[in-house]
């Protein structure tokens, strides 16, 4: 699921650490990988990629792009990225909403 919330007042490590995410990659084009448990185990897991929006000067600091699902497992194969995921559902959304409506407090 993808969304996009603007006027989002500080920094990606600021916006992972308000809504309870770790950031466990970065990628060359500043899209930022980061998981929150859901319980003690690694899986299943939320997961984000978070990229700043560059659409326009004028919000290019802080509209930030959210591309979020649930990996249901680890990877089965060595060097694949496949994981059961979940892109979509009550769930996907409940995680959304919770998103969004903590970020809601940080934004301009």
């Amino acid at each position: 699921m993808d969304f996009v919330i603007k006027n989002i007042k500080g920094n990606i490590v600021e916006v992972a650490r308000s809504v309870g995410y770790i950031i466990i990659d970065t990628k060359e084009n500043n899209e930022y990988n980061m998981v929150r448990k859901i319980n003690f185990d690694n899986y299943p897991r939320f997961h984000i990629y978070l990229r700043q929006s560059f659409a326009g000067a004028q919000d290019k600091l802080n509209t930030y792009v959210f591309n979020l699902h649930l990996d249901q497992k680890k990877p089965i194969y060595k060097g694949t990225h496949a994981h059961s995921g979940e892109y979509e559902g009550l769930v996907i959304e409940d995680e959304a909403d919770r998103i969004k409506e903590i970020l809601s407090a940080t934004t301009k």
